[in-house]
């Protein structure tokens, strides 16, 4: 069997998770074969990849587009390299071929590692720039984050449907579908309103 593990850190609607989807299936994961995250690299326990790591079992191949997209720890990483030995299934992360159904030969073991390294460094570089330019915007009074949402931010349908749910006639469920706002943002929209 063939399976795929497509992952982004923010959700859908921040990024387009389509041209791993797109490019596991060429290589031949099935929409139902592809397991989809929307959660951090350096996450260690991940729903899906959990799901997907439970149900591989020996001559399964599990691909990525690339090395980052399964994992940016090292330590992680080398959990998973253990595994697919143990297992013995075959990695296909980006270009790079990890073939376990027989013994692993050291240098492929260590090249994958070393990737994982490189993964991690790059994800910890862009974290250290991202503070150290919230902290210059900060050091010259500019504002970090997003600007605090007032009663006057909230769109008009909202409004137009708050009443309905203020009289039991819809929950909070169906207020989110009747205004097309996601779950959280009814809550918080309904917290800034209702104090």
């Amino acid at each position: 069997m063939i399976y795929g593990y497509a992952r982004c850190s923010t959700n859908e609607k921040m990024q387009d998770i389509n041209r791993q989807v797109r490019e596991l299936k060429q290589q031949g994961a099935t929409d139902t074969t592809i397991y989809l995250e929307y959660e951090s690299g350096t996450k260690e326990n991940r729903t899906e990849l959990n799901k997907l790591l439970n149900i591989v079992k020996s001559g399964d191949t599990v691909i990525a587009t690339e090395v980052s997209r399964i994992t940016r720890s090292t330590k992680q990483l080398c959990d998973i390299i253990e595994l697919a030995k143990e297992r013995h299934i075959k990695l296909i992360l980006g270009n790079f071929v990890v073939d376990c159904s027989k013994e692993l030969d050291p240098m492929t073991e260590g090249m994958l590692k070393m990737m994982g390294v490189f993964s991690e460094l790059e994800r910890n570089m862009i974290s250290q720039r991202v503070k150290s330019g919230m902290e210059n915007a900060k050091s010259k009074g500019k504002t970090i984050g997003r600007p605090p949402v007032t009663a006057d931010d909230i769109p008009g349908i909202f409004y137009k449907h708050y009443p309905k749910y203020k009289k039991g006639e819809v929950n909070k469920k169906e207020l989110s579908r009747l205004c097309s706002l996601s779950y959280p943002t009814v809550y918080k929209y309904l917290r800034i309103i209702e104090g």
